[in-house]
């Protein structure tokens, strides 16, 4: 009646070894270290730079706990904080001969002092959240109508295109804040070309309106396109913040949209908030220039002369120089999409294929035209400087769709799809709120956190066995069970954990202890009745469960809808909330049930359980006995 199968006790056996796996290494704390990382857009880290790293703390005489590439960086783990500076200042000048002009960021940073066996399993410590590390938090807005404008100015000319290729003669095409007006001197034109213009951009709203001697048409950008404009720009900022601040080594940095314009930048463990502000707030932006390939350009290639009037030497990917001309053929505004593909007109070989916009298409034409058999660079310009991301040849007329193509992998034209795509912010942001919390108010807060979680634990263990005896100790060892479960998957999921989060724990044993409470009184109640022993723990169990069930089911819908309609703390308290009832169900009614059949279920002959007083109703005299004369 109360015996598990072997394989159940499997369960709990594994649960509890993974459980333990993956809660020990919340328990080594952190260690200094630094990490390397790209400084341009333009310089890959590669698995080599782990060696290279190594090589530097050799000659230096500085030894490493351990190096390792972990994602888009390496990073080197150090004994203490003197070693870390040291180690710092090493590799910044090993890899950063010119600190005017650093391709490397080296920074400090913490790391966990987990063993490389659990490291190897995976098992990794939880995120701390901002409230908890320290860090930096910056509240930015979105200049929408920078963007708008800019959606405005590309209409203008797709308009003149538009009415170009159709032969529509116009009087002139301006923009107005963020209206498009084309002038007509006749009204049968007009009607042609708003005909034409209402068909080609469904985004416009055109408006007739006389104008002297002219008529005007005015269009507008819709309600619905506007929003979509701005939800577009919204989110291009919001991917271009991401891939900036993970050169800072942020370890779960939160970067999310607030509002209609504002995202909101949170950075656990920096401290240095301006350098923050450098690397969040910097521009990036493309320029397309024809590359001079004329005697006077070569002989400065080889070193034998001056660069050309008009001309300016930059170096490639590869380091080899390369002289452009000054004159700019085209910015990365008029870009539009890149994508990475394969070129089907030479065997398949990996390509980046490019959408500018109709402003762009008319001058790539004319250029091409003119140049076919020249090679074009694509520069990117980074805090004043600027590299050459490719230089490929112009095989012939180009428009508004064109390839990059020839002597390139497929993860090089990964690479570069992503530099020319994501190089720059779509609007101007602006900081309009700026917060540092230091590394000792975060300690503070996680001694808090922790210690109202124990004394909590604490409380209830006491309880519990002085209340229900044995039963208590059962209810008390799922219990801890329970949040050995919920660390260990807060940990395998890699989740930040917050000061609602930690709020969430103390909740969640609250709550896991409820359904406890339910099954030792459902116990009691089948004991009062004259069950037997045995009968009673089988029956208690069995029926308190669906009490329980209905109970947490209720408590989770709460959970879900503040994980799908909250944010911020709201959504990191929501994740643990959700996660602890699970655990507590299965902790609760699995594993409490499996102590106490390892305990009683092989007594056949069991007489009394250890569950505290089993109070039984005193007799009313109405249930008395009559006595007859």
């Amino acid at each position: 009646m109360n015996r598990y199968p072997w394989w159940k006790y499997l369960i709990l056996g594994v649960a509890l070894l993974i459980g333990l796996l993956y809660t020990l290494p919340n328990f080594y704390g952190e260690a200094p270290a630094v990490q390397v990382s790209s400084g341009k857009a333009t310089v890959k880290l590669d698995p080599a730079m782990v060696t290279r790293v190594q090589d530097v703390l050799t000659k230096a005489n500085i030894k490493a706990d351990l190096v390792q590439m972990d994602g888009n960086s390496v990073k080197a783990r150090f004994g203490d904080t003197d070693t870390q500076l040291k180690a710092k200042d090493a590799i910044s000048k090993a890899l950063n001969p010119d600190p005017n002009d650093p391709s490397w960021i080296v920074a400090l940073n913490l790391l966990s002092r987990s063993p490389a066996w659990l490291t190897s399993l995976h098992a990794l410590p939880m995120y701390l959240g901002l409230d908890l590390r320290g860090g930096v938090h910056f509240l930015m807005q979105v200049d929408m109508k920078t963007a708008l404008t800019k959606k405005a100015e590309a209409f203008t000319g797709d308009i003149r295109t538009l009415l170009r290729d159709k032969t529509i003669r116009h009087a002139g095409i301006t923009r107005e804040g963020n209206d498009v007006v084309v002038r007509f001197r006749e009204r049968a034109v007009l009607t042609q070309a708003q005909a034409l213009l209402t068909d080609q951009l469904t985004d416009l709203q055109w408006t007739e309106t006389a104008d002297g001697a002219e008529f005007k048409l005015t269009g507008s950008l819709k309600p619905e396109a506007a929003r979509r404009v701005q939800d577009a720009a919204l989110k291009q900022n919001i991917t271009t913040l991401h891939n900036r601040v993970n050169e800072l080594g942020v370890a779960e940095p939160v970067i999310q949209q607030q509002g209609a314009d504002r995202v909101v930048v949170q950075l656990p463990g920096v401290q240095d908030t301006a350098k923050a502000k450098d690397i969040i707030g910097r521009t990036a932006t493309l320029e397309l220039r024809m590359v001079n390939t004329s005697t006077e350009a070569l002989e400065a290639l080889r070193g034998g002369g001056p660069v050309p009037f008009g001309s300016e030497k930059y170096l490639e990917k590869d380091g080899s120089p390369i002289v452009v001309f000054r004159q700019v053929i085209l910015t990365g505004d008029s870009l539009t999409d890149a994508q990475a593909g394969f070129d089907g007109q030479n065997s398949n070989e990996p390509a980046v294929h490019l959408t500018v916009d109709a402003k762009g298409g008319r001058i790539m034409r004319d250029v091409s035209r003119e140049n076919v058999g020249k090679r074009m660079a694509i520069l990117l310009f980074e805090k004043g400087k600027g590299e050459v991301v490719t230089a490929p040849v112009i095989r012939g007329e180009l428009g508004n769709r064109f390839q990059i193509s020839g002597r390139m992998s497929s993860v090089e034209a990964n690479d570069t799809a992503l530099l020319l795509r994501a190089g720059s912010l779509a609007a101007p942001m602006e900081i309009i709120e700026e917060r540092t919390i230091g590394p000792t108010l975060g300690k503070e807060n996680i001694d808090k956190g922790f210690a109202s979680v124990g004394y909590g634990f604490a409380a209830i263990a006491v309880f519990m066995c002085a209340y229900y005896l044995l039963f208590g100790v059962f209810s008390t060892l799922a219990l801890a069970f329970n949040l050995l479960l919920l660390v260990s998957l807060l940990s395998m999921l890699q989740a930040t954990l917050t000061l609602p989060g930690i709020a969430a724990i103390a909740l969640t044993l609250g709550m896991a202890i409820d359904a406890n409470v339910l099954i030792n009184e459902r116990v009691r109640e089948e004991l009062r009745a004259g069950a037997s022993p045995q009968a009673a723990i089988s029956a208690g169990y069995e029926r308190a469960f669906a009490t329980i069930l209905d109970s947490n089911i209720t408590t989770l819908i709460a959970g879900l809808a503040l994980l799908t309609f909250g944010s911020g703390f709201v959504r990191g308290f929501a994740v643990v909330h959700c996660l602890g009832i699970l655990t507590s169900m299965f902790s609760a009614v699995m594993f409490s049930r499996g102590l106490v059949n390892l305990w009683y279920g092989s007594k056949k002959k069991l007489k009394s359980v250890s569950i505290g007083q089993v109070w039984r109703p005193a007799a009313s005299p109405e249930d008395q006995p009559a006595v007859e004369a």
